[in-house]
C-alpha cells in the first residue's frame, strides 16, 4: 500500500506565501518524478510543477517565477513553496508521484487527496 499524504494548504490573502508539503508512505521501491497539480472548480486538473529524482524542475508558465517545487528523497518528500500568490491560484492541489513497490515491478502514478488552497483578493 502507498499513502501520499498533502498539507499546508489555507486560506491567504494576495500577494501572500504558502508552503505545501506531501510524503509519500508505504511499500516504495524507488520515485521517479514527483509533481504537484490543481484543480479549480469547474475547471480541468492543469499540472504546476514536477522535481525529478535527480532534482530538475519544470513549471507552468502561470506559475514561473513565483513557485519553487523540491523534493527530500530520503523522506520521500515534495514540497511547493507559493509566493506572491493570486486569487487565481485558488485551487485543490494535489501531489503526485510516479513510483514502484518492488525491483521488478512496473511504475504507477499515485496521486494525494489533495489540500485546498484560497487566495482572497
Amino acid at each position: 500500500q502507498v499513502q501520499l499524504v498533502e498539507s499546508g494548504g489555507d486560506l491567504v490573502q494576495a500577494g501572500g506565501s504558502l508552503r505545501l508539503s506531501c510524503v509519500a508512505s508505504g511499500s516504495i521501491f524507488s520515485i521517479n518524478t514527483m509533481a504537484w497539480y490543481r484543480q479549480a472548480p469547474g475547471k480541468q486538473r492543469e499540472l504546476v510543477a514536477t522535481v525529478t529524482s535527480g532534482g530538475s524542475t519544470t513549471y507552468a508558465d502561470s506559475v514561473k517565477g513565483r513557485f519553487t517545487c523540491s523534493r527530500d528523497n530520503a523522506k520521500n518528500s515534495v514540497y511547493l513553496q507559493m509566493n506572491s500568490l493570486k486569487p487565481e491560484d485558488t485551487a485543490v492541489y494535489y501531489c503526485n508521484a510516479n513510483l514502484k513497490t518492488g525491483w521488478s515491478r512496473p511504475y504507477y502514478e499515485y496521486w494525494g487527496q489533495g489540500t485546498q488552497v484560497t487566495v482572497s483578493s
